[in-house]
Parts: C-alpha cells; structure tokens; sequence
C-alpha cells in the first residue's frame, strides 16, 4: 500500500482499479468477470459462440456458491440440473483481450423448474455482447428421472434468489 505525505499526492479516483471480484447485487444479478483468452476465439479473434455456454454455466455455479449451494454437494444429493432449454441473442461481437461481466438471475423458479436470465457486458456496461435464457430441470442422477421436488436444501437456497 503506498503511502502519501500530502493529500496532493493521492491518485485521482479514477486512477485507482476496480475490484472486479464475484459478489451478487441488491437487484439479485450476480456478477462474474471474465478475459477473452485465444482458446475462447475462433481464427478472426472473435468469441466463439460455444465459449459462451461455458461461461454461462461457469456464472451459474459461481452464483449458487456465492449463496452456500457448491454444485459438488448437490451432485452428492443425488440431484442435477440439466438444462432443458437455451436461448442466445447475439449483440456484439467479444473480441480476443476483452473483459467483460456475466450478469445472471434465476427469474422464475416452477416446482423443479429454474428459469435464468443472462447479460454479457462490458466492464463500463456500455456495451451489450449477448443475452441469453436457460431453464434447468432438477433430475435424480441415479433414476435419470424428472424429481418431483428439489432437495430442501436446494430449495431454501433457490427460494431466497426469489425474495
């Protein structure tokens, strides 16, 4: 930590970096930041749009984490969450070297269905790169089946995403 003897010497608020670590907000986005590395690009530098799945998982989990639900206990539940359904619109293209932030919400929870949104935005929220839909399914792992209700667990957690 530097140290300044006069407060001229203090950096302009604008010169100091921005924590850009995982937290979710008071409107129940989370937020996850991620770099476009050259594994994420296809030949032209431009985000592969597979690359966006994962990241969007990625988020998910990393959301779930944040409020006590780490994916490795769920599993242990005997419970998954598949997803069922997935919709991308894609705005603007993420290039090589970029940051950006996923923004994630479950928007609607019905019975052992989750719906979720999803933004990708860039760091000063100026630019839109996609949006996107996902609706998971809880599924008992050893049945293969549709479960007829989330472990009470799982539920509590899932339940205070709504409130």
């Amino acid at each position: 930590m530097a140290q300044f003897d006069h407060p001229s010497q203090i950096p302009p608020s604008d010169a100091i970096e921005p924590d850009h670590s995982l937290h979710a907000s008071t409107d129940n986005w989370f937020e996850y930041g991620i770099r476009v590395y050259p594994h994420h690009t296809d030949y032209m530098g431009v985000v592969w749009h597979g690359t966006y799945i994962h990241w969007l998982e990625e988020a998910r989990i990393e959301y779930l984490r944040s409020l006590g639900l780490d994916y490795s206990e769920l599993v242990a539940l005997g419970c998954d969450l598949p997803v069922v359904d997935l919709s991308l619109r894609y705005h603007s293209p993420l290039r090589l070297g970029n940051d950006a932030i996923i923004r994630t919400r479950m928007n609607e929870m019905s019975g052992v269905r989750m719906h979720w949104d999803y933004q990708v935005q860039s760091l000063d929220r100026e630019t839109k790169y996609l949006t996107a839909q996902v609706t998971l399914v809880a599924v008992d792992r050893e049945q293969g089946k549709i479960m007829r209700s989330l472990p009470p667990t799982v539920k509590d957690i899932l339940v205070k995403l709504q409130n």
